[in-house]
C-alpha cells in the first residue's frame, strides 16, 4: 500500500483537496479522514496510518491534544504526526513539537511540499526548514525556565552534537564540523536521542532550547 495516510481537518474543502492530491500519488494511500482531534484519535487507532496530517485549531479536541493523545498511545509508536497550521508562529505548533510531532507544513504551502512531506515524515525524518522552525522554537522557549537537568546525561561530544543539531545541521554536515566520519555522526545523533528520550530533530531542537545550550538568536 505504500505511504498510508490520515487526514485531520476541521473544513471538509481542505480534507478533500488534500485527499485528492495525496491519493493521485503512487506510492500514497489516504486511509481515512477526521474533522476533530476526539475522531482522530479514534481513526488513528483503527487505521494505523503511517502518517497524520493534523490541523492545529479545531472543536472537540484541538490538534495538540490529538497529537499528544496518538503519539502517547502504545499501539501508534509507528506513527508520524505532521501538523498544519495557517501560521508559521503558532504556540500550538510550538506545543506539538515538544509533544513529538514530527514537524510542520503551512497550510498555503504548494502542493507538491504536501506531498514532499509526507515522504520525509514517513521515512522517519523531521520536517522543518531550520530557519522557520528555529525561530518558532526560539519564540516560545524564550518564554520558559531553562531546564539544564537533562544535560549531565550526554557527553562533551555529544553536546557537541545536540547544538549543531539544534542549528539546522544534517548528520554530513555534523560530521564535516566535527571532522568525523558520517557513520559515527549518524551514530552519535541517534544516542543523543535515546538519552534525551527524544523521536527526531524536530524535539531534539526544543531540548536544545530548553536545556540552554542554545538561545534565541544565536546563529
Amino acid at each position: 500500500m505504500g505511504i498510508t495516510v490520515l487526514i485531520v481537518d476541521d473544513q471538509t474543502m481542505v480534507r478533500q483537496s488534500f485527499h485528492a492530491v495525496l491519493d493521485a500519488q503512487p506510492d500514497i494511500t489516504v486511509v481515512g479522514e477526521a474533522g476533530n482531534g476526539a475522531d482522530a484519535v479514534h481513526a488513528a487507532v483503527r487505521d494505523r496510518p503511517d502518517v497524520v496530517l493534523m490541523d492545529v485549531r479545531m472543536p472537540v479536541m484541538d490538534g495538540l491534544e490529538a497529537t499528544g493523545a496518538i503519539l502517547g498511545h502504545p499501539d501508534l509508536a509507528d506513527v508520524r504526526v505532521l501538523m498544519l497550521t495557517t501560521f508559521d508562529i503558532d504556540e500550538y505548533v510550538y506545543g506539538a513539537l515538544r509533544a513529538g510531532a514530527s514537524g510542520f507544513l503551512l497550510k498555503d504551502a504548494p502542493l507538491d511540499d504536501l506531498v514532499n512531506a509526507v515522504r520525509v515524515v514517513a521515512a522517519g525524518n523531521a520536517l522543518f526548514a531550520p530557519a522557520v522552525t528555529r525561530r518558532l522554537v526560539a519564540e516560545f522557549a524564550a518564554r520558559l525556565p531553562v531546564k539544564p537537568d537533562r544535560a549531565h546525561r550526554l557527553t562533551a561530544q555529544e553536546l557537541k552534537v545536540l547544538r549543531l543539531v539544534a542549528r539546522g545541521l544534517s548528520n554530513t554536515e555534523i560530521a564535516a564540523a566535527l571532522v568525523i566520519v558520517e557513520q559515527t555522526a549518524k551514530t552519535h545523533v541517534s544516542r543523543v536521542f535515546a538519552k534525551l528520550g527524544v523521536r527526531d530533530r524536530a524535539q531534539a531542537i526544543v531540548a536544545a532550547y530548553e536545556m540552554g545550550l542554545v538561545v534565541p538568536g544565536e546563529n
